[in-house]
């Protein structure tokens, strides 16, 4: 185990690396711990997960995660928070986020990320609400873990999210196949959503007006979740499938489970 030494860390940014028994190696983690996080316990814990070539780094370094949480906090518009930016566990281009090839990196994000950071941050105790949120792969991934496991999150967000697994061959050009030792319902978001429909935590996914690859799904999910009366909020705003829309979205996330939070 590493953990980034506070003297040295800026913007309110810790870094952990440590070993992981569902990857088999280790992984890594960044976290927005907010000002005085150290001394406080029970904080919320957002797990904030990042699409297709990206690591632990891509939401502070390109999105800006963390200064938006700042700004927000500052202003009276966010109760404190931690949020953790894992890596997906490095596998090809993209994990995502589930098992396969010998490694489990659904359990890597479920279980052994909000573990260890519990364990090893004073801020955060085993009464932490816990929210999961992400981006295109990552916003797939929020999607199905948070319907798959809905009592382990208060609230899941998505933006620009895969609404299927085989839109991952729209980004990479990893060969499919590779997944294909995972049962078809395991992988879909569909399934969970209507499995657990009853027990789905608060929702909300929203989408880029001009994401010409992933608009028209989002808003088939938005249908389908009507449909099956499973309450949610969808969104569209001006923008793509790049970070410009994310790090302008990323707020709208943090307000909802900030709403979330006043609510209990």
């Amino acid at each position: 185990m590493e953990i980034s030494d506070p003297r040295f860390e800026s913007e309110h940014l810790r870094h952990l690396t440590f070993h992981s028994d569902a990857l088999g190696r280790r992984g890594d983690v960044s976290v927005f711990v907010p000002p005085g996080g150290d001394l406080l316990s029970g904080l919320p814990l957002v797990l904030l997960l990042h699409g297709v070539f990206g690591s632990h780094w891509s939401w502070a370094y390109k999105g800006g995660a963390h200064q938006v949480a700042m700004a927000m906090i500052e202003a009276g518009t966010l109760r404190p928070l931690m949020i953790a930016m894992p890596s997906d566990g490095l596998w090809g281009q993209g994990s995502g986020y589930l098992p396969h090839g010998g490694s489990d990196y659904e359990r890597w994000i479920v279980d052994e990320v909000p573990g260890c950071l519990r364990e090893n941050l004073p801020g955060l105790s085993d009464t932490s609400p816990q929210f999961i949120a992400g981006l295109s792969m990552g916003g797939y991934g929020a999607l199905r873990l948070g319907a798959k496991y809905p009592a382990r999150f208060q609230g899941i967000s998505a933006h620009s999210a895969y609404t299927h697994f085989d839109q991952t061959a729209l980004f990479v050009d990893t060969p499919l196949a590779q997944y294909r030792e995972i049962d078809e319902g395991e992988k879909d978001v569909y399934t969970w959503l209507a499995r657990h429909r009853e027990k789905i935590p608060p929702l909300r996914f929203d989408c880029g007006r001009d994401d010409h690859l992933l608009l028209e799904t989002n808003r088939q999910l938005q249908h389908w979740c009507r449909e099956q009366g499973i309450p949610h909020r969808y969104e569209e705003f001006p923008g793509g499938h790049d970070w410009r829309y994310w790090h302008a979205r990323i707020k709208d996330t943090l307000h909802f489970f900030n709403s979330l939070l006043t609510n209990r």
